[in-house]
């Protein structure tokens, strides 16, 4: 098999790369502390490290530029937000937000947003998150066909709702279903079948 591609549930704080050179990062935890990975694997794209979900691991750099460039592989996230999100908010995100990317005005494009009704189903994490006797807390799906460095948690500070718990659970078709938390799993074969 020339390349391949996995499917992972990167955990908090796990910083979505195998190595570094920075000295203060060496005592983190990597992607490869996750599994047994090939050597030349890279994450396409990236999760900050105070961010859970979905990851996808390949060897192969036209596959990674396909996820990351083509608007069709949509990113979808659930967050956790401080305080019971509004209407206006969530119309507000839908519409596109004015975020700061490197020191520089930047308005986010128009994206799919609404508050879920019900808790979702996530895999456990070691992350503290304070409960409802310090104030209502309220989640919402977010749908991206971009991703800028930190954009979900500017995107929802800047309507007034602080992000507390963010989770990536889609990228294009496929999904954190029946993932638990640190699972690995090779989907090179699935992923052959819908490119040229």
């Amino acid at each position: 098999m020339e390349h391949q591609l996995f499917l992972v549930y990167k955990p908090w704080r796990t910083v979505s790369q195998f190595l570094t050179n920075d000295s203060k990062q060496k005592k983190k935890r990597f992607l490869g502390e996750l599994g047994d990975f090939p050597e030349n694997s890279m994450a396409v794209g990236r999760l900050d490290e105070d961010s859970e979900g979905l990851l996808l691991i390949t060897t192969n750099g036209k596959w990674s530029n396909i996820i990351n460039k083509s608007a069709l592989w949509e990113k979808e996230y659930y967050v956790q937000v401080d305080g019971d999100i509004t209407a206006d908010a969530i119309e507000s995100l839908q519409k596109g937000v004015e975020i700061s990317i490197e020191g520089k005005a930047y308005l986010t494009q128009s994206c799919k947003a609404q508050k879920l009704t019900e808790l979702p189903q996530l895999p456990e994490t070691l992350q503290r998150i304070r409960d409802d006797r310090h104030g209502p807390t309220s989640w919402l799906s977010l749908t991206l066909k971009e991703g800028k460095f930190r954009q979900v948690r500017k995107m929802t500070a800047a309507v007034g709702f602080p992000t507390l718990r963010l989770a990536r659970v889609r990228i294009g078709h496929f999904t954190i279903k029946n993932l638990e938390n640190l699972q690995v799993v090779d989907i090179t074969e699935s992923f052959e079948k819908l490119i040229p």
